[in-house]
């Protein structure tokens, strides 16, 4: 897999060196898994930072759901793009409780794919378009949601991000004050 060159635009670019700002910065989708099972050691540790990961007022309002085989299928059909689902040996649904906040389920599903990244598992994010599908299929208690899975599987020789291209320029995305205010 390429990695992206570092910025060097920042005056003090020590970032650059250190292993866990690369891993952030350099965390991609990978769709093209093995059919070959998770360990279960591999799947125990990224359940665990899934589990810790931080949520508002540490409430902790989700449940992380393994779908495997004929369930997972089954959950793929409640998204519109959901191959990688279908193909990865496994996939957590991330359900969010009534009082769950969206922004905490991103956290946890940017977690995940970290931990998977760690250990050489790979990963992808799947939105799950049809809601009331997942929660059926799921079988969620009244009022839970869930809109997003991860795939997690081992790569295949040849993985590589579906679409590999660097990013916007930041003075296109990053703005002071107000949006448009040149950044500093």
């Amino acid at each position: 897999m390429s990695k992206t060159p570092p910025d060097n635009s920042h005056p003090d670019n020590s970032l650059a060196d250190n292993s866990q700002y690369e891993a952030i910065r350099d965390l991609k989708a990978i769709r093209q898994t093995k059919p070959d099972p998770l360990s279960a050691k591999d799947l125990h540790d990224i359940l665990e930072v899934a589990r810790w990961t931080g949520s508002s007022k540490n409430n902790q309002n989700w449940a992380f759901i393994t779908v495997t085989g004929g369930q997972k299928a089954k959950l793929s059909e409640a998204g519109d793009f959901t191959v990688p689902l279908q193909v990865a040996p496994i996939a957590i649904a991330i359900a969010m409780a009534p009082l769950g906040y969206e922004f905490d389920i991103g956290k946890a599903a940017q977690n995940i794919m970290l931990a998977a990244q760690a250990i050489g598992v790979a990963s992808c994010p799947i939105t799950l378009h049809r809601e009331e599908q997942a929660a059926a299929t799921l079988g969620l208690p009244d009022g839970w949601r869930c809109r997003y899975a991860v795939t997690l599987g081992y790569p295949t020789d040849d993985a590589a991000p579906m679409k590999f291209g660097g990013r916007k320029p930041a003075e296109e995305v990053i703005f002071s004050e107000r949006f448009g205010g040149k950044a500093t």
